[in-house]
């Protein structure tokens, strides 16, 4: 199934059915490769992604786009299933992330920044510098099954941005990737994880079906998913930790919530 097509195989399904009740458990990563200079912690190594996502599957969870995930909660089947996501369109996620989605019948879902597309990680002050993934990596990830949003164009705070800009990021960069993928793009990453109403309303007009962040607090919606940051330090007991936190600490979703 094509992750375009994932929230919309649903008849009548509108954004105030997908997710009340707990929010689902959504996974934040980054780069995957072998960096010892990783000042930001935005790294795992090949060899620790494919140890978590054999304790996903050892666990008897399976690690999906967020378009699938949605998909299946909106229809009560999303038991075991677990987000992925791979923030800002790191190169590497082609040679290094994707042979290891697959070999473990895993998808995610990778926020791409349109305005950087085959250049490198410029908002990052201090580190090495990353490739990030060019049209053609981003066509293969998407025949691979993987669902491609938008991480905006240019990886900017857009609580800060005036209105124009953000309108520019939020927008511009959803066309541009579907001219890309030639699938509708459904949904949208806040870069940094930062969110004010101003930024999730703008993602709501633009027609993005969900917005991705980290802790959006009493905006918490289906515009403003949670998610759980994996970093290189995450062994699968730490992972289980994590997994059990946040079905203590997220705030549950009312269904009315999922339409603002």
């Amino acid at each position: 199934m094509s992750a375009e097509t994932a929230l919309k195989e649903t008849p009548g399904l509108r954004s105030r059915e997908l997710l009340p009740g707990r929010s689902p458990w959504v996974a934040m990563y980054h780069s995957v490769d072998d960096c010892a200079d990783d000042p930001y912690n935005v790294t795992v190594t090949p060899d620790r992604l494919q140890q978590q996502l054999r304790w996903l599957r050892s666990r008897g969870l399976r690690g999906v786009s967020v378009a699938e995930l949605l998909r299946a909660r909106g229809r009560g089947a999303g038991r075991g299933l677990v987000g992925l996501t791979f923030d800002d369109g790191y190169g590497d996620f082609v040679e290094n992330a994707l042979p290891l989605l697959r070999h473990y019948e895993c998808s995610a879902t990778v926020f791409v920044l349109a305005g950087r597309l085959g250049g490198e990680n410029a908002w990052d002050s201090e580190g090495p510098r990353k490739p990030l993934l060019t049209p053609q990596g981003i066509r293969k990830a998407a025949a691979a099954g993987m669902e491609i949003g938008s991480h905006g164009l240019m990886h900017v705070d857009l609580t800060h941005a005036d209105e124009d800009q953000r309108r520019a990021e939020v927008q511009r960069s959803k066309a541009q990737i579907e001219e890309i993928t030639g699938g509708e793009v459904l949904g949208f990453c806040y870069p940094y994880g930062y969110v004010d109403s101003a930024t999730v309303e703008a993602v709501r007009r633009a027609g993005y079906r969900y917005g991705c962040a980290i802790s959006p607090g009493p905006l918490t919606s289906v515009h403003a998913m949670p998610r759980v940051y994996v970093g290189q330090r995450d062994t699968p007991w730490r992972l289980e930790l994590k997994r059990r936190a946040h079905r203590v600490l997220r705030r549950p979703w009312q269904v009315g919530e999922c339409a603002r």
